[in-house]
């Protein structure tokens, strides 16, 4: 029996902070860990998102801030210089790069950069005008599920495939949109029902605090496991 190598996945966010240098030494640091993957956002702030949006609750009590909303994403953004940099430090020391894509304008950027990989985040699950363009690229494609019901993977899964992505390059990976997840909420076995309900490849979204659960996923079948990396746990 052949045992499949499982993928790791070093996600930065936005944990460069919209710092070219900072994203270069996570990107180092998830080369030096071993990761086979590291993990961007590609988004243009004024897609998404309002001018008068307030953060969240969590983001004023982490960054003892109160900006809006959009003022904190605009900060992060990364434009597509800085991205280049990226993807050419990447290609330097030899790991694989690939974004997060939000909205239909970062996506068209992400096929002129010819990134062999593309994320769609669980908060655009159902935007359906996306998932049909990025379908036509018929490139592996990995989904988190975050906090959609079986349904809306399925859904997710056929518009890609109607438009042209076949099913063995669709990864499915279950996530828990808490952070951090308590260990009681992981739910691992929903990695076994999201590959047995829909056929599709899998793997484990990790927010919880430890590797524990990233570990226990592998016996559920995880090809890829996918885990937040910065260069000090105390950044807000």
């Amino acid at each position: 029996m052949s045992i499949k190598r499982v993928k790791i996945i070093a996600e930065i966010g936005v944990n460069h902070d919209g710092k070219i240098s900072k994203a270069k030494k996570i990107i180092k640091l998830a080369k030096q860990s071993g990761a086979d993957y590291v993990k961007i956002q590609m988004y243009i702030t004024d897609n998404l998102i309002i001018k008068n949006a307030p953060l969240a609750k969590y983001q004023k009590i982490n960054s003892k801030s109160n900006i809006t909303q959009y003022k904190l994403l605009k900060k992060y953004e990364l434009n597509k210089k800085d991205i280049i940099k990226l993807i050419k430090y990447s290609n330097k020391i030899n790991i694989d790069l690939f974004p997060s894509v939000f909205d239909e304008e970062s996506l068209n950027l992400a096929k002129e950069l010819k990134f062999k990989l593309i994320k769609i985040p669980s908060g655009e699950i159902t935007n359906i005008p996306l998932l049909k363009k990025l379908g036509k690229f018929n490139i592996p494609i990995i989904i988190s599920s975050g906090m959609s019901v079986i349904n809306e993977i399925k859904n997710a899964i056929n518009t890609l495939i109607r438009n042209g992505t076949k099913r063995k390059n669709i990864i499915v990976l279950h996530t828990n949109s808490e952070y951090p997840t308590p260990y009681q909420d992981v739910n691992l076995k929903s990695i076994k029902f999201i590959s047995d309900k829909l056929k599709v490849r899998v793997g484990y979204s990790d927010h919880s605090i430890s590797s524990e659960p990233s570990i226990g996923s592998v016996i559920y079948g995880s090809e890829f496991i996918e885990k937040h990396i910065t260069l000090n746990k105390k950044d807000t």
